[in-house]
């Protein structure tokens, strides 16, 4: 994992607004949800559901990833744990294709 995934992985657990190069961490103050941008655009949100962290659901923005489907967006998906890779021009979130 890159530094700067790290560092966004450690904003994201610790829940402080950071951003670094072209990735941001927004917390959103009134449900404590994280997003998460690439380049200004929205790659995912990170529901920690509570404050605890033992439980938390991340949902990439299929939109953003259909329209940039760039190995960095893809990268900083993995890095939150998202399994998304490209095949033979297609690019597939959890084993499903995107359109």
């Amino acid at each position: 994992m890159r530094k700067i995934e790290t560092e966004m992985n450690r904003a994201i657990t610790q829940g402080y607004n950071w951003s670094s190069a072209n990735t941001k961490v927004h917390v959103e103050p009134t449900n404590g949800w994280r997003y998460v941008y690439l380049h200004g655009h929205h790659i995912a949100t990170v529901d920690t559901g509570r404050s605890d962290w033992n439980w938390y659901s991340i949902t990439p923005n299929l939109e953003t990833l259909s329209q940039w489907p760039t190995n960095t967006t893809k990268s900083r998906l993995r890095a939150l744990g998202v399994d998304v890779y490209t095949k033979a021009g297609t690019t597939y979130v959890n084993g499903s294709a995107i359109a």
